[in-house]
Order: C-alpha cells, then sequence, then structure tokens
C-alpha cells in the first residue's frame, strides 16, 4: 500500500494492481545516449535515431505490409497519391517491435506520465507525384492553447530511406514552443534525411508534415503516436483489437 501524503503524489503512479512498467533499462541502452538523445528531443523538438532495424528486420515488415496497402487517401490531407494503413495491430504483428523499441520508450518515459498510451499506428506509402502535405502539429486535435508541454509523442519510421526528394517528413525545428499566435512557413522546414531503418522522434506540439515525392519509387513508413494516460487515444484498441490478437501481442526484436 502506497501512502499519499501530497497532491504531487498523485502525478506519479498510484496504480494499483496494474503498475506502470518502466522500459528505460530494457536492451542495454546505453544512458548516455538515451541522455544526449533526450538532450537534442527537449531543445529542437525531434531528435532522429539512425540505424535501428537492419535489412531483414525491414524486408519483413515490407512482406508484412506490403499486401495490406490498398487504398488512397480521402482529402489531400491524407494525400491523394498516398496509401495508409489503418488499424494496423487488428492486421499484422510485424510492427510491434517498432512501436515497443527500447530507444523509444525511453523517451517516452521521460516525456510521458506512467502507464501512457498508443494511440495510433499506421503505415504510409507516399507513391510518385504526391504533393507535399499541409503543416501541422499531431495533438492540435487536443484544444488546449499553446505554448504548452506536449500532450503526444510521435514516431516516423523510415522503412524506405527518407531523401529531400521522395516526401522524406519536413519538421521546423523549436517549433514546439510556439504559441498559438505564430504561423508555419514552409520555407523554414528542414527535411529528415535518414536511412533506411531510421526512426524521427518528435513532441506532438512540433509543425511538421509529409514531404513531396518528385521521384518515381514509393516511400513507405511506419508511424506511431502515444499519448498521456488521461487522453482519449486516435485509435479505440478496446474495440478495435479482439481479445485474442491482444493476448497474442508480445514484445519483439527489432534486429
Amino acid at each position: 500500500m502506497r501512502n499519499i501524503n501530497s497532491y504531487k503524489d498523485l502525478a506519479g503512479d498510484i496504480a494499483g494492481r496494474y503498475r506502470a512498467t518502466p522500459t528505460e533499462g530494457l536492451g542495454g541502452l546505453d544512458p548516455l545516449q538515451v541522455d544526449a538523445d533526450f538532450a537534442h528531443l527537449k531543445a529542437e523538438g525531434y531528435v532522429i535515431l539512425r540505424g535501428l532495424l537492419d535489412a531483414e528486420a525491414l524486408d519483413r515488415i515490407r512482406a508484412a505490409v506490403d499486401p495490406l496497402l490498398r487504398l488512397t487517401g480521402r482529402n489531400n490531407f491524407e494525400g491523394m497519391k498516398t496509401q495508409r494503413l489503418y488499424d494496423v495491430l487488428s492486421k499484422t504483428m510485424a510492427l510491434n517491435g517498432l512501436i515497443e523499441h527500447p530507444r523509444v520508450l525511453a523517451l517516452m518515459d521521460r516525456m510521458l506520465a506512467p502507464n501512457y498510451l498508443l494511440s495510433q499506428t499506421q503505415a504510409i506509402n507516399i507513391l510518385p507525384g504526391e504533393a507535399a502535405q499541409m503543416l501541422h502539429t499531431d495533438d492540435s486535435f487536443y484544444l488546449a492553447p499553446r505554448p504548452r508541454p506536449p500532450l503526444g509523442m510521435a514516431t516516423i519510421w523510415a522503412i524506405d530511406e527518407f531523401t529531400a526528394d521522395n516526401g522524406a517528413t519536413v519538421v521546423i525545428p523549436r517549433s514546439h514552443l510556439w504559441g498559438d499566435d505564430r504561423e508555419p512557413r514552409r520555407e523554414d522546414t528542414i527535411p529528415c534525411v535518414m536511412p533506411a531503418g531510421s526512426v524521427v522522434l518528435f513532441m506532438g506540439t512540433l509543425w511538421h508534415g509529409g514531404g513531396a515525392n518528385a521521384t518515381d519509387k514509393p516511400r513507405l513508413a511506419v508511424t506511431s503516436q502515444y499519448c498521456q494516460p488521461w487522453l482519449r487515444q486516435q485509435e479505440n484498441y478496446t474495440l478495435g483489437v479482439s481479445r485474442e490478437v491482444a493476448g497474442s501481442c508480445r514484445k519483439t526484436s527489432c534486429a
């Protein structure tokens, strides 16, 4: 039994049967590396973690996702030449290792309250000829005034290499600190150029968007978003994922 002595105690993990599970110690992480990742994330609003997946892992993900990618976006925000796969967890477990990667969860542990939630996961395939996506912030649908701490966090995994020409996600560094009185400009963005198997992780308050694909090849990515434990998720996993699928989920190797 844990004693509650002040209101500050209520901000911690006060669950009884289902307590939060710290993840920063998983995977033999170097604390100095996590410190460096976190420092860059706090200062710039994003951090790129390079080379976390090898060629074999990338091939497994492509083999699982490619047959499921059929429909393109319903509007210009989703992308009329962009294939999107929603409700991923009920269709394949090939992405579980990305969602639970230790380098990612170590930063989520520092940014979000205990028992934070997975809000959504998508596979996004930007096809040749797609235009740049509208700049946006991912937690803007929570109508809370800025500046403020992020209410959510996001990851975008490069299953294909991200280049300046093939639709690499663009970000505006330090825009996570902006108030509501400031609007993003395309000329302030920089592309998240990174090799396949890397991930860009950013705060929900950071201005960003998908880039234009001016090449003749598609650009496949996987994105997951996480949110504070007291917020509504974008995907309702209680309804969307069966008991059988939920019961069979396990942490998987990302090697």
